[in-house]
């Protein structure tokens, strides 16, 4: 699948927005927080060490002047929190060179996968694996379940660059929810084994993340997760399907063999708040 600029901007709006509704969910919760529109993006904090607290959607609106670059790190530096950006590699380079000259450096990438959605698919399933909508009123278990999950991820690929407490990450899993996010539950001979996540707007799926318990893993839950919302983004009318991974990581590989392919890459830029002076 072929992705151009009109594409990669139409998907990082639509991450925009998910993580603006997500930190906004945060704000209500515990009555601060921010959201700033900055050239077409956003910069969010949500929460302590949420992983909403980033810079998203940059790249197609602009280049961020020098005074919203200094609104937006004086605001996370009042928190104490570092301003991290994630850039596509296809927006306008010369943000990547603003960034830079002020002290952003380079800390990891990750990939954002497409697919080209058919009209139709029929979820295919393993012997003794079934894939079902999950409801809001199993919806403690489902976060259990994801939370379990990752806190053993599978270590092909590069690592994540953050790692959450438990805490941290049902929180944010309970804001992201706001976001009408489509819950699954993968069963394997009966037991819970795994679950994800779907969202569809614009036109564009979002497969909102996904995980297998580890005494499940390598039955083909992954896959099965991934057909099933394939034919639900189909139903939905959707034209794109759109996976976030690590690179070389389990998940693309699974990705990639449903037809995913690599669209674009996001560089993760940081800057650190500068350590407060001794006196």
């Amino acid at each position: 699948m072929f992705c151009d600029v009109a594409l990669a901007e139409r998907i990082e709006r639509v991450e925009k927005v998910l993580i603006e509704t997500a930190a906004r969910a945060a704000h209500r919760r515990t009555g601060s927080g921010f959201v700033i529109p900055v050239a077409g993006g956003l910069a969010s904090f949500a929460d302590d060490d949420s992983p909403f607290n980033k810079v998203v959607g940059l790249g197609f609106g602009g280049v961020p002047t020098a005074a919203e670059l200094d609104e937006i790190e004086r605001a996370y530096a009042a928190l104490g929190a570092p301003v991290q950006v994630e850039l596509p590699h296809l927006a306008d380079p010369d943000i990547a060179l603003a960034l830079t000259e002020r002290g952003y450096r380079l800390e990891s990438f990750e990939n954002v996968l497409g697919i080209a959605i058919e009209d139709k698919y029929d979820a295919v399933t393993p012997d003794g694996v079934e894939i079902r909508p999950s409801g809001d009123d199993e919806f403690d278990i489902w976060l259990n379940l994801m939370a379990d999950a990752v806190a053993v991820p599978d270590t092909q690929g590069v690592p994540w660059r953050e790692e959450f407490p438990r805490d941290t990450y049902l929180t944010a899993e309970r804001d992201a929810a706001t976001a009408d996010i489509a819950r699954y539950i993968a069963l394997r001979n009966g037991a819970i084994a795994g679950g994800a996540g779907l969202r569809t707007a614009e036109g564009i799926a979002q497969f909102a993340g996904a995980a297998t318990a580890p005494a499940h893993r390598h039955h083909g839950i992954q896959s099965a997760l991934l057909s099933a919302r394939l034919a639900d983004a189909a139903t939905a009318g959707c034209e794109v399907g759109v996976i976030t991974t690590q690179p070389a990581s389990r998940s693309q590989q699974n990705a990639q063999r449903r037809g995913f392919s690599l669209l674009y890459t996001r560089a993760i830029l940081v800057k650190h708040p500068d350590p407060t002076p001794s006196v």
